[in-house]
């Protein structure tokens, strides 16, 4: 979080450079047959697309039916689509802080979404400063696509587990959306931002795999710092269950596509 905050100030030097910027429909084009060319020479023409599931196979499908949109710079679309991400953690975590189960309940389990709020508060001050730098307009409002699944799973938090499923969900979208637009960004400055935000994701993600682990498992007198003489009660899988895989595998269905959050 230091690289992020080290960024916002310098981002005021590059505003007025970008403000103003037009778009430049080539650059977009070159995207879009780019994307396709890449997928091509990796196997994935457009007639496999319906085969491809789960991983990077899923992901690169993703952004096979996503074309950029002409009338706003791709790496504008990116931002307040992250921003949308951000402003709908920061409401559920908020939401979430009300309910007497998390407020009043385990202190590690409310520590940790104090934090992790405070966390999205910041992420969406340095995706919303680096849209103004490049010259488009702030994004703060909820995702849409996901703000609807916010809002069916809400009636049903009934308990601190249904609470930390949801979390991971939401950190989850972040952390595969992240990965993604990585690879998109033309503006070094914008990847070099979301890159350190996605790895602080990534970090919310695992811990809260670990809380979900032990919940289910029965055992939420273990969620305490520090573990103590308890350590040795912690189940096989702990060592495991917040980082399953050496390579984290998107999931299609949980990525924002950049035209979900952008401004039209």
């Amino acid at each position: 979080m230091r690289q992020v905050k080290e960024t916002l100030p310098a981002l005021t030097e590059i505003r007025e450079e970008r403000r103003g910027q037009e778009v430049d429909t080539e650059e977009v084009a070159r995207f879009n047959t780019g994307r396709r060319s890449a997928l091509e020479r990796l196997g994935y023409g457009t007639a496999a697309k319906g085969l491809l599931a789960g991983g990077f196979g899923a992901m690169f499908a993703g952004l096979l039916g996503t074309p950029a949109r002409a009338d706003t710079p791709l790496d504008i679309q990116i931002l307040q689509t992250a921003s949308s991400l951000e402003r709908l953690a920061i409401n559920t975590y908020k939401t979430a802080l009300t309910l007497p189960f998390i407020s009043e309940g385990n202190p590690v389990v409310l520590k940790f979404a104090q934090t992790t709020m405070a966390q999205h508060d910041e992420h969406l001050k340095a995706f919303q400063a680096q849209t103004t730098a490049l010259g488009g307009k702030v994004q703060d409002a909820p995702n849409p696509k996901f703000l609807a699944v916010v809002e069916q799973a809400a009636p049903n938090l009934k308990a601190p587990g249904d609470v930390v499923k949801l979390a991971s969900s939401l950190e989850k979208v972040a952390t595969d959306t992240y990965l993604v637009n990585l690879s998109m960004f033309s503006d070094m400055k914008s990847k070099e931002i979301m890159g350190s935000v996605m790895g602080v994701e990534a970090q919310h993600l695992a811990t809260l795999r670990a809380v979900g682990a032990l919940l289910e498992g029965g055992a939420p007198e273990l969620i305490k710092i520090p573990l103590g003489a308890d350590l040795a009660k912690l189940p096989a899988a702990a060592g495991s269950v917040a980082f399953p895989n050496a390579f984290e595998q998107t999931q299609d269905d949980l990525i924002a596509a950049p035209e979900t959050g952008a401004i039209k």
